[in-house]
């Protein structure tokens, strides 16, 4: 049996699609999968249980990247086309079976509406990462086994969901200081290479003794392997939030101008905090454009964070969260 698995071109939106991937290899242990996915994603699927292919998509002028796509897939009789982009590739496939996202819903999580393809909205199998032996080990080795280690995350996508640098390194000092939640842990500071700038301020706030930095010096599987050993995420809404919720650690969203109904961190030991501005009231100036906004998480302050940091972590020790 083959599958063809068109997944999103956006780390998180990726992220979010990978329990409808591991449903199909459990529904389907002997499948053989192909996995279409952007450039920055494809890595968290290099590990994937059936891997037959993966087909990394880059976008071209012109919509080029599909003509491109149907050329690498039309030879194959596919059992089953999974297409999250919506496109028409699947019916120019042959194809027994077709299954596309369904149209945005305002109202529903995207691992819900990423579920509702087969049915299970009401018990969507939750996103996961899976790991290389080769990435397992080079994890070992940067985040030491007998020592708590917190992540940081202080980057996104756009300017508009960053909390500012100067917030984590405040909310760093605060944890992890003598009587802190998190007294003496190592802290671990995430980010792609090209994000090191806003990276810089939170490096350069922890003690080298105790600062572990992951800003762009490993690979993506490397980076989610890291994760899974550490004991705990906060960052703002970005894929590296959700690939943290994915590996099972207990993670803390920051959002602001995105909306928690549709992209909170999912899973069992997984909670969020919020700006006392809504969405829409951060969003509907008149003058707003997110190609030009500076951030507009300033609402939330640190001590808010740190707030809803203790009560999660609480949760967790009760077993509550």
């Amino acid at each position: 049996m083959r599958i063809l698995f068109i997944t999103a071109n956006r780390l998180g939106d990726a992220v979010l699609s990978t329990g409808l991937l591991g449903h199909l290899a459990e529904q389907y242990p002997s499948a053989k999968f192909t996995v279409v996915a952007g450039p920055l994603s494809s890595p968290i699927f290099e590990a994937a249980p059936g891997l037959e292919h993966i087909i990394r998509m880059e976008k071209k002028p012109y919509a080029k990247h599909w003509l491109s796509l149907w050329q690498q897939t039309i030879f194959v009789r596919w059992d089953l086309v999974i297409d999250l982009r919506r496109s028409i590739i699947g019916w120019l496939l042959s194809a027994k079976e077709r299954r596309t996202m369904p149209a945005p819903d305002p109202s529903c999580h995207r691992v819900r509406l990423i579920s509702r393809i087969v049915g299970l909205e009401d018990c969507p199998p939750a996103p996961r990462l899976w790991h290389t032996d080769n990435q397992i080990k080079h994890a070992q080795n940067i985040i030491p086994e007998d020592q708590r280690v917190i992540a940081i995350a202080p980057a996104a996508n756009w300017l508009g969901k960053q909390w500012r640098a100067a917030n984590f390194a405040d909310l760093m000092k605060n944890l992890t200081v003598t009587g802190g939640l998190f007294p003496d842990a190592l802290v671990a500071v995430i980010a792609a290479k090209s994000e090191r700038n806003q990276a810089v301020p939170l490096l350069d706030a922890i003690p080298p003794g105790r600062r572990i930095d992951l800003v762009g010096t490993v690979d993506l599987g490397t980076l989610g392997a890291c994760l899974s050993r550490c004991s705990f995420f906060v960052g703002n809404d970005s894929g590296l939030m959700h690939m943290a919720a994915a590996t099972g650690i207990p993670t803390l969203g920051l959002f602001g101008p995105s909306k928690e109904t549709l992209y909170a961190p999912w899973g069992r030991r997984t909670h969020w905090v919020r700006t006392p501005e809504s969405f829409e009231t951060l969003t509907g100036a008149l003058d707003y454009d997110h190609r030009t906004t500076g951030t507009l998480m300033d609402g939330l302050t640190v001590d808010m964070v740190e707030d809803a940091t203790r009560q999660f972590w609480q949760g967790i020790k009760k077993g509550t969260a």
